[in-house]
């Protein structure tokens, strides 16, 4: 993999810009997530005009979510930018869109954003954090069900020395092994959605992160063969599954895990299933994408990130 870009960590006292990007969020939620990041030590610039606002089924009209993104990416008074919540139109903003002259900053999502995290990794090498939002997760509260993992989270957020374990605590491996690669991924649909576009993710020597919510499992089955037939799977050193909650076929079907099982199964790499990824009813793990990690694949699945997120 070429060589990443990694944003300064985030201190005590720093602030961090919050961002609604793809769907209107609730107001209520969103005070609820900063209150939370006030609690791990930080400060939630929140402009409500821009993030409440509601526009076409978006948070607001493309043209203005893209200059609030811009504007974040390049102010002083902020270390890192948190996004609202997910949902859909994050991939509005992408054409035209340029770092190059930026220097990296913490992007922290996950869901809708996979498309801005993927975009900005393919393009310009940004390692960005998949993690809870504002309105999706940190609001919550640590260690709640639909919340966040605390230690995860402040590790991708403030280390800059070393790298740390992740227990996939909950998680069954489907193919046992090792596996070296860097960590990509994050919402399938947005991973599935970006192929034939400049941004398509190159998934090669990747440990593949794969989650989402509301497929049915032959939906799931059509995305994963689309990726294989795409040839997305070649070199991938190996994958990691998401819980996929709501996901139930009718009483007779298959599950989505299954289907991994059938599609996945076979191809000679470790796979994980059922790691507290994304849209998870479990506290969410945050995982950096763009960094080097090691995969153990067996009864204690788990995922050594292998250096910081974060440089010093």
């Amino acid at each position: 993999m070429p060589q990443s870009l990694k944003p300064p960590p985030l201190q005590a006292g720093d602030a961090v810009r919050i961002l609604s990007l793809a769907s209107p969020v609730d107001e209520a939620r969103v005070r609820a997530g900063c209150e939370e990041i006030a609690k791990l030590g930080f400060r939630a610039l929140c402009d409500e005009q821009r993030v409440l606002a509601r526009g076409d089924f978006f948070a607001g009209a493309h043209s203005e979510r893209g200059i609030a993104l811009k504007e974040a990416l390049t102010e002083a008074n902020t270390r890192g930018i948190f996004c609202s919540r997910g949902g859909y139109g994050s991939n509005y903003l992408l054409e035209g869109l340029s770092v190059a002259l930026v220097a990296p900053k913490i992007l922290l999502g996950y869901s809708d954003l996979t498309s801005l995290q993927t975009f900005l990794w393919q393009k310009f090498r940004w390692v960005t954090l998949y993690g809870p939002m504002a309105a999706a997760g940190l609001d919550k509260g640590a260690g709640a069900a639909q919340g966040y993992d605390r230690a995860s989270l402040m590790r991708a957020l403030t280390e800059t020395k070393s790298g740390w374990l992740i227990d996939l605590e909950g998680a069954e491996t489907i193919t046992p092994g090792t596996a070296d690669g860097t960590v990509l991924g994050g919402c399938l649909t947005l991973v599935e959605t970006a192929l034939g576009t400049p941004w398509e993710l190159d998934t090669h020597g990747a440990i593949l992160l794969l989650e989402d919510r509301g497929m049915k499992p032959w939906q799931v089955d059509r995305a994963l063969m689309h990726l294989k037939q795409a040839g997305k799977f070649r070199g991938v050193s190996g994958i990691v599954l998401g819980d996929f909650p709501e996901c139930e076929g009718p009483a007779a079907s298959e599950t989505v895990r299954d289907v991994v099982r059938r599609v996945l199964g076979t191809l000679g790499f470790p796979v994980v299933w059922g790691a507290a990824i994304g849209h998870t009813p479990r506290p969410m793990l945050t995982f950096p994408l763009g960094v080097r990690a090691r995969l153990r694949a067996d009864d204690s699945p788990r995922l050594e990130i292998v250096e910081p997120a974060c440089k010093a």
